[in-house]
C-alpha cells in the first residue's frame, strides 16, 4: 500500500484536496504575502527613522530583498529596469521560496512540477511580446522578418522557432533542476539520515538561488529584447 508524502499544506482545510504543487504553491505565496505585509507594516511605521535597524527585523528583511532585486534589475536592464520590477519581483520571490521549501520537510515545492514551471515561463513569453507591441506597435513585428523584408522567408521561421523554444527552455530547466535536487536529497535522506544529507541540503540552497537567478535573468534579457530600438 502506498502511503504519500506527509505535506503541512494538507493540513489546512480547502487545500487538502488539491494537487500538491498547487496546494503547496498557495501556501508559500500565502507565507510571502505574510512577509511582504508584514515587512510593509514595519516600514510605515518606522518610515521616520533615518538609521536603519541594527539587527534582522521584518522591516530590514523586506528592504533587503527590494533593495537586491531593484539594483539586479537595473544593472541588467539599465535605466528601464523600474518598469520592470514588479513582474521579476514577483517571479522571483514566487520561484525562489518555492525553491528553498523543498529543503524544509512538509513541503513540496510548486516547482517540483513542470505545470508549475511552465506557468511561469509561459508568462514570459505573453509579456515578452505585449511590451513589444506595447513599445514598437506594428513594426513589432519587423524583429521577425530579418533586416529586410526579401529574407522574412528565412527569418520568419527560425525567429518564431526560436521564440517558442523559450518558455520550452526555461520551464524545462527549471523544472528539471528543482526535480532533481529534490530527488537527491530525499534519496540521501533515506540512505543515510545523518551529516551527509546536510551537505546535500547546503548544495540545494545553492541550487534554489542559482536556478531563480538563471530564470529572471533571462527573462530580462528576453523583455529587453523586445523593447530594444534598432540603432540608426
Amino acid at each position: 500500500m502506498e502511503h504519500e508524502a506527509f505535506s503541512w499544506a494538507g493540513l489546512i482545510p480547502g487545500l487538502s484536496h488539491l494537487p500538491p504543487h498547487v496546494s503547496n504553491g498557495i501556501l508559500v505565496s500565502i507565507i510571502l504575502l505574510v512577509i511582504v505585509f508584514v515587512g510593509y507594516w514595519r516600514i510605515r511605521k518606522t518610515e521616520d527613522d533615518v538609521m536603519p535597524e541594527a539587527k534582522l527585523t521584518a522591516r530590514t528583511f523586506v528592504e533587503v530583498i527590494v533593495e537586491t532585486l531593484s539594483g539586479l534589475v537595473e544593472s541588467t536592464m539599465g535605466a528601464r529596469g523600474p518598469e520592470f520590477m514588479l513582474i521579476i519581483g514577483t517571479l522571483a520571490l514566487f520561484i525562489l521560496f518555492n525553491n528553498l521549501s523543498g529543503i524544509v520537510p512538509g513541503f513540496l515545492p510548486a516547482t517540483d512540477n513542470v505545470n508549475t514551471t511552465f506557468a511561469c515561463s509561459l508568462t514570459v513569453f505573453v509579456l515578452t511580446h505585449v511590451y513589444g507591441v506595447r513599445e514598437h506597435g506594428i513594426k513589432y513585428l519587423k524583429h521577425f522578418v530579418g533586416p529586410f523584408w526579401w529574407l522574412a522567408i528565412l527569418f520568419v521561421p527560425i525567429e518564431l522557432i526560436g521564440h517558442l523554444a523559450r518558455p520550452l527552455s526555461l520551464g524545462l530547466r527549471l523544472f528539471g533542476n528543482i526535480t532533481g535536487d529534490h530527488l537527491v536529497t530525499g534519496i540521501f535522506f533515506g540512505l543515510v539520515p545523518f551529516l551527509i544529507p546536510l551537505v546535500v541540503m547546503f548544495l540545494g540552497l545553492f541550487v534554489a538561488f542559482v536556478q531563480t537567478f538563471v530564470f529572471i535573468l533571462l527573462s530580462m534579457a528576453y523583455f529587453s529584447g523586445a523593447i530594444a530600438h534598432e540603432e540608426h
